[in-house]
């Protein structure tokens, strides 16, 4: 079967942050700089917009929750917010100091984790909402953060990553005494991090994504790189690590003109991941076989998020500018989410050569 793909109707009306779909559901949540969160259903041609949710500030993250209908969102409004998208209703879970670039729910531990430019990351019990969240300090900034089963990853500013065990995570935030103030500020915990490492990648990391396996993570620069690394520290698994060049476009003189790659997405039955450029670009990749599987057509305008379906029959592509090409002002019908319906076999790995 070919892969098919439409254009989702509606969207947002300033630069896209951030896409996920929902845990079963053939749902999308887009979180926009535009100060709202739309909400999709995208079983049909076109999709439909079901809602739109609106906050304060540019709205830099989202992700569903235990189920469809759970939904968590964060930004510049520096909150970490609850969304009921049955009822519509928000609740804000914590506040950092500073705008909050990342959200993850952990289903396998019931934590919502955020990272904010504040420097720390607050661990949330949602099923346990008079608890406190708890506060971790990070050494520097945080850019990126991603999940598996077990681990909590963190790229951060100084090329640092820690990783981070999800149940010393959990215990640390639900052993916190409760209390009756909804507005009560974080509590600092101290949790050692697993592992620290150093980035493998010499400039800043733009993103990261765990292998649904539990097995390692791949993580992309704005210098046009895309690392893939183990958990295991032993010598003869981190041998295995490696980095290559991509979403490179030679110019008319023949010069590579070097993008940044937003976005990392791991298909939850392959293995494989996407990257998406800011050359416009999607591409498949066997990051197991060191091979590119496929790359698609070039988009319009830079790829600012890609996400893959719970089952991992779609794969869903964010469109806005990255403003690489110098120009400030978002053109008229440039902000575009793309669905493609994948083929049986078009994610899958090709083997080594």
């Amino acid at each position: 079967m070919a892969s098919a793909q439409f254009e989702l109707s509606d969207p947002p009306r300033d630069a896209i942050s951030a896409i996920k779909f929902a845990p079963t559901a053939s749902r999308l949540l887009v979180a926009s700089w535009d100060k709202n969160v739309y909400l999709y259903h995208t079983a049909q041609s076109g999709g439909e917009l079901l809602q739109t949710f609106e906050h304060r500030a540019p709205v830099l993250d989202v992700c569903f929750g235990a189920g469809d209908e759970d939904a968590y969102t964060t930004g510049l409004d520096w909150d970490v917010r609850h969304l009921n998208l049955s009822t519509g209703a928000q609740t804000v879970f914590s506040s950092h100091t500073a705008g909050v670039k990342s959200l993850a729910y952990s289903p396998q531990h019931h934590i919502l984790i955020s990272a904010s430019w504040d420097s720390t990351l607050h661990i949330h019990h949602p099923s346990a909402p008079s608890t406190p969240a708890a506060s971790i300090t990070l050494p520097s900034k945080p850019f990126s953060i991603s999940l598996t089963a077990t681990k909590l990853v963190v790229a951060m500013a100084s090329r640092a990553l820690h990783i981070y065990d999800l149940s010393s995570l959990a215990s640390a935030a639900s052993s916190l005494p409760s209390t009756d103030d909804p507005a009560a500020a974080a509590i600092p915990v101290e949790v050692e991090p697993w592992q620290r490492r150093e980035s493998s990648l010499k400039f800043m990391t733009r993103a990261i994504a765990c292998m649904p396996n539990d097995a390692g993570y791949a993580s992309s620069s704005i210098e046009g790189r895309v690392a893939v690394e183990w958990f295991d520290p032993s010598p003869e698994s981190q041998a295995r690590k490696y980095a290559f060049k991509c979403h490179r476009q030679a110019d008319e003189q023949g010069i590579d003109v070097v993008y940044p790659v937003n976005a990392l997405a791991f298909h939850p039955v392959h293995g494989t991941f996407a990257s998406g450029g800011g050359d416009g670009f999607v591409a498949l990749w066997d990051g197991v076989a060191k091979r590119r599987i496929r790359q698609y057509q070039r988009y319009a305008s830079s790829v600012s998020a890609v996400a893959f379906s719970g089952d991992g029959k779609y794969l869903a592509v964010a469109v806005s500018p990255g403003f690489e090409d110098g120009r400030e002002e978002v053109g008229e019908g440039v902000i575009k989410v793309f669905i493609r319906e994948l083929s049986d076999t078009e994610a899958k790995g090709k083997g080594a050569k």
